[in-house]
């Protein structure tokens, strides 16, 4: 079995870019959000009647990433991925009331059965930046967003939630606030630490990973 890196953070934090960035410097499996081709994430923007639908696919989405990057030779890696769309989003649309109290328990007993018969991530990199660049970087952005700059006080408080529960061991915390767009400089040293804590084969990177 593979092992698996989730990147974490507020809306408009990085988490993509980053993903691309280590994909691009080392031979990571990737697992991206998929606004775009997700069938209910614009329904969702203009309509909260599909909050729910628009959970379910993600936690199920999210779910099969997982599955299929864990069945491969090479270490998987996920924007976001299933624990943040539970711990994260589900909890913060239900905070907004974009879901009820029956449609957020429908949610967990869902999350709840996929963590009982699929391990969580080996390592997770929680990411962090100013306000004030998590506002630069969303209005620069062309997707859908659901949450806003607004939300991600909130946010950040359920994710720090469910970070605490991990053992230190399997969190490497990370400020963005002044990392170049193609993170470049930050790539090469996180490399580094991901070898430390997971033995990731050191001569693939330091020669250069062309995808």
């Amino acid at each position: 079995m593979a092992q698996l890196i989730a990147i974490i953070g507020p809306s408009g934090v990085g988490k993509t870019s980053l993903a691309r960035a280590l994909r691009a410097a080392y031979p990571f499996n990737v697992g991206l959000e998929q606004h775009a081709e997700r069938p209910f994430q614009s329904l969702f923007k203009s309509d909260s009647r599909y909050a729910l639908a628009n959970q379910v696919d993600y936690l199920l989405l999210r779910a099969e990433q997982e599955r299929e990057l864990r069945r491969s030779a090479e270490t998987g890696l996920v924007d976001g991925g299933l624990d943040q769309d539970f711990h994260g989003f589900t909890r913060l649309f239900r905070a907004r009331n974009f879901l009820g109290e029956a449609e957020f328990d429908l949610c967990r007993r869902l999350y709840e059965t996929i963590r009982a018969s699929q391990p969580p991530p080996d390592l997770v990199i929680a990411l962090r930046a100013s306000e004030e660049e998590i506002r630069r970087r969303l209005a620069g952005r062309d997707r859908i967003n659901i949450a806003g700059a607004e939300d991600n006080a909130l946010l950040d408080s359920f994710l720090a939630e469910w970070l605490a529960s991990l053992t230190p061991e399997r969190v490497l915390r990370l400020d963005v606030s002044a990392a170049r767009p193609d993170y470049s400089d930050v790539v090469p040293r996180l490399l580094g630490q991901l070898r430390a804590r997971l033995g990731l084969d050191a001569g693939t990177y330091e020669t250069g990973y062309i995808p």
